[in-house]
């Protein structure tokens, strides 16, 4: 596992796992060798007896945090409940001690102050996960699996996690390392010994593995844009000229008065950002300056700044005021959303007039750009009208018309998708030099790099740096 083990350290460590605001609970976490010895020191039972040692591991008991060296009408910190659990049977694998107490922020810092002066050290953010990590009772997959359960935004991206965790791609990747390393091991075996192993034959069942190998990663990597885009929700961003509707779409989307609505046009110089749920489809959406040609400073800046969000967006909502007559500006906003996955909404279309634009306008109009598909919908923003067809309209552009995802397993961790990409390479290399009547000493070296970028993916090849980096993203008490 790389020199990751140079980092750790048999200190006992502490901290607080639940969210720091007041609550009705609150858990200080403790973990290592010395985890009962000093939680002893501060716990005393009913009958004010520093007795945790003699309790059952596995258990759960009443008592108090004590100061002892306050006088004894004032030595209570808190009334508690505290959890042990014995090693191995625990998250870490180490003694771990849970101490539940009130949740005020100021009786928690207690606690965790008496745990330092008493030979704890404050735990660095995700040393709980990581020592789970380090000492064998997770993967990689299954700790940043932890961390994605923390933030999931959706049910998929918690059903996703909660596969991760079980260790469903775990299973799939130490598979594949099975057998690479099998079949190096072999041919490293009938090199040095060839009269004992035979590799006559040999290329073709070597070439039937990794065609099979490479077919199941091939299908795990076509999930994964649609699984990162699932997961993390889609970067939106609603375009269009001023006084179209823009900001009452966003209103609408958030169901609260976020933007602020009048008749005069430019109202919105600025970004406004906020996270939509459409069911179980998340967008970030960007509510942008109205793109129009104006001589104002600042409102050019905000239009300047829309058209670089455009750029950087998943999907464009563009609000086309259906009554107004089509002319450069709208022109130039369509050619921003070139190769952009984009929906149009005509909006004002409660208002009576014959001369309202026509989805076929929309359509020749983006066919000047676009050959893609552009889904148009007739919306009120006035009325709420239209917008129930959006979420359909989310999913047919990128999740081919699948509201619910059928597939058990989905690759939405980028790192997992970039290592499996190299793995996949490095096997490709591999066929390309059996094809090419290459000796078998070629293989074993882009073999041995497959190997090791599946390694990667579930931490058995890791150096601090990655490691460091993964755990650093998760709070302190995790």
């Amino acid at each position: 596992m790389g020199n990751v083990f140079n980092n750790y350290s048999g200190d006992t460590i502490c901290a607080i796992a639940t969210a720091m605001s007041d609550a009705g609970i609150g858990i200080i976490r403790v973990s290592g060798n010395e985890a009962v010895d000093i939680c002893d020191k501060i716990y005393c039972s009913a009958g004010m007896v520093h007795n945790l040692k003699s309790h059952k591991p596995n258990s759960i008991v009443y008592g108090y945090i004590c100061d002892e060296r306050k006088k004894p009408d004032d030595k209570i910190i808190d009334e508690i409940m505290i959890s042990y659990m014995k090693a191995p049977h625990s998250y870490t694998k180490e003694d771990v001690i849970e101490i539940n107490s009130h949740g005020g922020m100021l009786v928690m810092n207690q606690i965790l102050n008496l745990l330092i002066e008493n030979g704890c050290r404050l735990a660095e953010p995700g040393e709980f996960t990581k020592r789970a990590f380090l000492n064998g009772r997770i993967d990689l997959t299954q700790a940043e699996a932890i961390m994605d359960v923390i933030s999931a935004q959706n049910n998929f991206a918690l059903e996703s996690s909660r596969n991760q965790l079980r260790g469903k791609i775990l299973k799939k990747i130490k598979s594949y390392r099975e057998k690479i390393l099998y079949q190096m091991a072999f041919i490293e075996s009938a090199l040095d010994d060839p009269e004992n192993y035979d590799l006559d034959g040999n290329n073709d069942k070597l070439k039937k593995i990794l065609n099979d190998i490479i077919s199941d990663i091939e299908v795990l990597l076509s999930t994964a844009d649609e699984g990162l885009i699932r997961k993390n929700g889609i970067k939106t961003v609603i375009v269009g000229k001023p006084n179209a509707g823009k900001s009452s779409l966003l209103n609408a989307l958030t169901g609260s008065e976020r933007a602020i609505v009048t008749d005069i046009a430019g109202t919105t110089r600025d970004i406004i950002e906020e996270t939509v749920r459409l069911g179980d489809i998340v967008l970030h959406v960007i509510d942008t300056a109205g793109i129009r040609n104006t001589n104002d400073v600042i409102e050019k800046i905000g239009v300047d700044r829309a058209k670089a969000k455009v750029m950087e967006a998943d999907l464009i909502l563009y609000i086309l005021d259906s009554t107004s007559n089509i002319d450069d500006e709208d022109k130039e906003i369509i050619s921003l959303c070139r190769n952009k996955k984009t929906i149009v909404l005509l909006n004002k279309d409660d208002i009576e007039d014959k001369n309202k634009i026509s989805n076929d306008i929309v359509r020749m109009l983006f066919s000047e750009v676009s050959n893609e598909y552009f889904p148009i919908i007739r919306t009120s923003m006035l009325k709420g009208d239209g917008l129930e067809n959006l979420k359909e309209a989310v999913s047919d552009l990128f999740f081919n018309g699948e509201i619910v995802p059928k597939r058990e397993v989905y690759i939405t961790n980028l790192r997992h998708k970039e290592l499996l990409l190299k793995t996949l390479e490095s096997l490709k290399l591999v066929i390309n030099s059996i094809d090419s009547g290459l000796s078998e000493d070629f293989y074993t070296v882009d073999l041995t790099s497959a190997y090791t970028s599946l390694g990667e993916i579930i931490g058995e090849e890791i150096g601090d740096d990655l490691a460091e980096e993964i755990f650093s993203k998760f709070c302190m008490g995790k």
